[in-house]
């Protein structure tokens, strides 16, 4: 508030608010709004991101397994194609008397690579039907060992030949009627959820590590007899 003298008379002149007031706020050209940081900063993730991913990838790519390579040295397809195109009667008609099989003299560690591969070679074709009667032996172990997924084979196996038994014809027991697709239906209903729970591919894995691990065991340990061994020589 000024006051100004003019004769007798006080003038009381008052400060307007436009005249206090501070100037408007303008900013500058080098502040940057929180959406334009964010659009800057999006492609740097996209880039960091993909770069990532590339050198995981990579590393990956150095550290697979040659499954073709140790395949072929054992020439397992071709084992496994002949196992496949014979019957089972023929499977089981060169099966080794269990001496021969089991004899412990016969068992020395083997003294490099080659050798391993000489008598894996050897041994899956002079033992191939005692293998198969140790994996044979090996998966009613692992099914009695799980009742629960031996029940679901049972169930499934057994609802399988009595739907089919019925040629078509729907069921009836009296006080019910069922369909050849609601019978298909109901089994579905209860052997599914059954089979989750008796957790088949961890039986699964099982089996199929400790039969590589018995037969290709037995393989690498059994020597060949000498016979063999003359045989090669005069070759």
């Amino acid at each position: 508030m000024k006051q100004q003298s003019n004769g007798d008379t006080l003038i009381d002149t008052a400060i307007t608010p436009d005249s206090a007031s501070p100037p408007p706020y303008t900013p500058s050209a080098s502040t940057s709004t929180p959406s334009a940081t964010t659009e800057q900063s999006s492609p740097l993730l996209a880039d960091e991101s993909w770069a990532e991913h590339s050198r995981l990838q990579r590393i990956m790519s150095r550290i697979s397994i040659p499954i073709d390579a140790l395949t072929s040295r054992f020439n397992l397809s071709s084992r496994f194609d002949g196992v496949r195109s014979q019957s089972l009667t023929s499977r089981f008609a060169n099966l080794r008397p269990v001496g021969e099989f089991l004899d412990v003299k016969r068992l020395s560690k083997p003294a490099s690579f080659g050798e391993v591969q000489s008598r894996v070679n050897y041994n899956l074709s002079y033992f191939s039907s005692n293998y198969a009667v140790v994996f044979v032996m090996l998966s009613i172990y692992s099914l009695l060992t799980n009742l629960l997924l031996l029940f679901v084979i049972l169930l499934v196996v057994g609802g399988m030949y009595g739907i089919g038994k019925l040629q078509g014809a729907d069921l009836d027991v009296g006080f019910a009627r069922a369909t050849t697709s609601q019978l298909y239906t109901g089994l579905l209903v209860i052997a599914v959820p059954l089979g989750i729970w008796a957790s088949p591919f961890a039986t699964m894995l099982w089996l199929v590590g400790a039969s590589a691990v018995t037969i290709l065991g037995h393989a690498s340990f059994m020597d060949k007899p000498i016979e063999s061994a003359f045989s090669e020589e005069a070759v």
